[in-house]
């Protein structure tokens, strides 16, 4: 079995060394196996939970609900409430990407009345232009 030092870990996952201790002392993380020496040693599967954990922040997942996770992740006989909590994320996700996707239309619509003033032989004033085409 394969197994990575702290550094390694943090290196791998994209954590800071900082951010794995905080993650496991928060029970985000599950306590992770330690040496003889009473070092940490990450396993193959504590790099996976990383991963997961990694995408989940960077979608945008609160600390206090990667917490629950975490906790609910301890506990087999909660799978249904796990999928509940990530169902309830990757709902927020939608609506932040909905979101975000009206936004971009609306820049690009900015971005096309702009182009289409210069490209016009009397450009109309380009210092304020129209805020609802």
């Amino acid at each position: 079995m394969t197994s990575y030092t702290p550094a390694e870990a943090a290196a791998l996952s994209g954590f800071s060394l900082d951010t794995l201790r905080y993650y496991e002392r928060e029970g985000i993380l599950p306590p992770v196996a330690r040496s003889a020496g009473g070092h940490r040693q990450y396993s193959e599967a504590d790099l996976g939970t990383l991963g997961f954990l990694k995408c989940l922040r960077e979608t945008g997942m609160p600390i206090e609900r990667l917490r629950r996770y975490g906790e609910l992740c301890r506990d087999a006989t909660t799978v249904p409430d796990r999928i509940a909590l990530l169902e309830e994320h990757a709902a927020a996700v939608q609506r932040d990407l909905d979101e975000l996707l009206a936004q971009q239309s609306r820049l690009d619509e900015k971005l096309a009345w702009y182009r289409d003033q210069l490209a016009q032989p009397e450009p109309a004033s380009l210092v304020a232009p129209p805020l609802a085409d």
